[in-house]
């Protein structure tokens, strides 16, 4: 199946035939769906903290958060061309029905078009967007009056213009200011400095970015961070990484065949948002926050976000110290029996791992055993919000293939909806992912968790996609918080709807919450 160009091809990426190989062994068998067992509900799965509680892991986050080495993570690859899919698709129908302007008047909706063009004044963009068509003695308002549509749209979206297109979303003005507009980059700066700023007053940021995004990246935040270091009085350290080519996947035709560029070479695709892993893998820090580049929100609604990252945040911290100190006494002797049964009972009720109920009448060196390597894993705490109709994954009890069950986030290209069962499990559903994590991803000692012995590698995603015209089926490693993820202990807390406010195309910054 492969000639010796090819095996240059593979080694000059970093990936291995034997990986190669597996990847098309995936493709032959395709990926097993997941097996709900149940949807993890608010006192299944889901916790919920009362005032008091809420206050004390509030409380315990600020009092030991200067203890410890804190990042936050920002997946933020990829130009934000789908945000502006309707205007595109506006622009070019548009533009070849001769002048027909009842074009607008049939979809009058929030994420419509003309609701686009009504508003446009009320965009964190506008000004600039008029600027640059009067670099061009063009007016805006003059445009808008004699229906010119297209050419305003063309100059948001081309290199002629603003170029929005081609950019990332970090880099896209999404909030006014009285002292200016913010991107979406910046937004995440502020709220860094808020719960991620350790003794010394040092905010670390991490952006994984698209190569030939970096150098515009760093010019902005570079015109910015010194005001923002001045306001919050605090050092912020931002770096970036690539997604790894290693983390590239082959893609195939019809046959399962390697799928061939017209030169002969082997065409290989992106692994997807789970090759982040092995960007996380890289992060020096005892926690790391993760959040979605697009879900931020104006100064006037952050006080509930600041709220429950702290709380998710000290939730963790609390966590983390009960099974640290299990397994420093484990290593060092055999914990006596009471401090065993304790950590057992803790692991099943305050930790949902499912142990081996056979064990509860063996000996106690067999217990102790199990529970290290039970505790001795990567840890999580993921926000959960109330689903309100928003596409994306879930929280649910999964039943794996040796039958035990856990709390994962599943998505719903994981779900056989065939399955009259597993659809009415889906239905039942109260809750939505909102990607508003907090991890700890290094072991009592100190060491970072090599994370991809944590993973599902049964999680992968095979799609269909094309290139010169022909079809091939593209695969994508498992995500980076399902997937990647499957293995770590895993929480879900219950969040306000408030802290998502995601930006999935330009007419969510008319929302009200993105209006500052």
């Amino acid at each position: 199946m492969f000639g010796t160009d090819d095996l240059k091809q593979m080694e000059s990426l970093g990936i291995s035939l034997m990986k190669i190989e597996k990847q098309i062994d995936n493709f032959r068998r395709g990926f097993p769906y997941s097996k709900l067992d149940r949807p993890a509900t608010t006192g299944d799965g889901i916790l919920s903290f009362n005032e008091k509680e809420k206050f004390f892991f509030i409380e315990y986050f600020n009092e030991n958060i200067a203890q410890i080495k804190i990042e936050k993570f920002v997946p933020a690859s990829g130009a934000a061309s789908r945000m502006f899919k309707h205007l595109f698709e506006f622009e070019e129908k548009y533009r070849n029905c001769s002048g027909d302007h009842d074009t607008l008047q049939k979809d009058k909706g929030s994420s419509s078009v003309y609701n686009f063009l009504k508003n446009i004044d009320k965009f964190a963009f506008y000004d600039d967007l008029a600027r640059v068509l009067s670099n061009d003695s063009i007016d805006i308002n003059k445009s808008l009056q004699e229906k010119d549509y297209g050419l305003i749209i063309r100059y948001l979206l081309s290199e002629k213009g603003l170029g929005y297109s081609s950019l990332p979303k970090a880099l896209l003005k999404f909030h006014k200011y009285p002292d200016g507009s913010r991107v979406a980059a910046e937004e995440h700066l502020v709220e860094a400095a808020h719960y991620a700023k350790d003794r010394n007053g040092r905010v670390r940021i991490h952006f994984t970015l698209s190569p030939e995004h970096i150098g515009k990246f760093h010019t902005r935040l570079s015109e910015v961070q010194e005001k923002y270091e001045q306001m919050f009085h605090v050092q912020i350290e931002v770096s970036h990484s690539v997604q790894k080519k290693s983390t590239d996947m082959i893609a195939v035709d019809e046959n399962n065949e390697p799928f061939r560029n017209p030169d002969g070479s082997i065409l290989f695709r992106p692994g997807g948002h789970g090759a982040l892993l092995e960007n996380l893998i890289e992060i020096d820090a005892d926690i790391v926050f993760i959040k979605n580049i697009d879900n931020v929100v104006p100064d006037k609604l952050r006080s509930t976000t600041y709220e429950y990252k702290k709380l998710i945040g000290g939730y963790l911290l609390y966590l983390r110290s009960v099974i640290f100190d299990y397994l420093g006494m484990a290593e060092k002797s055999q914990p006596e029996d009471g401090e065993i049964a304790k950590m057992w009972d803790f692991a099943i009720n305050k930790l949902f791992i499912e142990l081996p109920g056979e064990n509860l009448s063996r000996n106690y060196p067999e217990k102790n055993k199990i529970l290290v390597s039970a505790l001795n894993r990567p840890i999580r705490i993921c926000g959960m919000v109330k689903n309100e109709g928003e596409p994306g994954g879930g929280p649910f009890w999964v039943t794996a293939e040796n039958g035990k069950r856990s709390l994962q986030i599943v998505e719903s290209s994981q779900i056989d909806f065939e399955d009259h069962g597993q659809k009415v499990i889906v239905e039942s559903s109260t809750h939505f992912n909102p990607v508003d994590l907090v991890c700890c991803i290094k072991n009592f000692k100190g060491e970072s968790f090599d994370l991809t012995k944590y993973t599902d590698p049964n999680t992968g995603l095979i799609a269909l996609k094309s290139s010169g015209g022909k079809t091939l089926k593209a695969q994508e490693l498992p995500g980076l918080w399902n997937g990647a993820m499957a293995n770590w202990i895993t929480l879900f807390i219950e969040v306000p709807v408030i802290t998502f406010n995601p930006v999935k195309t330009v007419n969510d910054l008319l929302r009200k919450e993105h209006q500052a």
